[in-house]
């Protein structure tokens, strides 16, 4: 199972970066002169700080959000999965497998009953049908698949808050 690497430390930020960080989590596509404006600082302070939080990982990505069922994936299931054999390399080809799954948008190694917690979307139900019996439970060393079905969502976000 993969470990959590020492990357994953906290990194040191002040209150000039965090407010940078919430502005940038609440839009993406805000420009540095805004932000510079939001912070009160100049464009190249500010450009400095979101180059640094980039290169130390704080930043790893930018995205867009999109809504599931306007554009064929309305179907949201949670998965949650066993592996009989817990080794280190059954659990890194699981991990392998899953990672070339465009249907799985995330995860998790979990404890308690199940080893991973999946987030998996479809168009319908026969679509996840097609992809839970000829491609998830294909994958070698799987126990057991236990799958929730989404019947709404009430929060869904990516912004952590201070």
């Amino acid at each position: 199972m993969p470990k959590r690497s020492s990357k994953e430390e906290s990194t040191t930020l002040d209150k000039t970066d965090l407010e940078i960080l919430q502005l940038l989590q609440h839009n993406a596509r805000i420009t540095i002169k805004e932000i510079a404006e939001k912070v009160h600082l100049s464009t190249t302070p500010v450009h400095e700080r979101i180059r640094r939080m980039e290169e130390r990982g704080v930043i790893r990505q930018y995205v867009t959000l999109l809504d599931g069922a306007k554009v064929k994936k309305g179907l949201m299931v949670i998965c949650y999965i066993s592996l009989r054999q817990h080794s280190k390399m059954a659990g890194n080809k699981f991990i392998k497998s899953i990672q070339e799954m465009n249907e799985v948008i995330e995860c998790l190694t979990i404890s308690g009953e199940f080893d991973f917690m999946l987030k998996v979307v479809a168009e319908n139900m026969d679509a996840y049908y097609d992809f839970h019996v000829n491609r998830l439970s294909q994958i070698e060393n799987i126990g057991n698949v236990q799958s929730v079905f989404v019947m709404g969502v009430i929060k869904q976000t990516h912004q952590l808050v201070w």
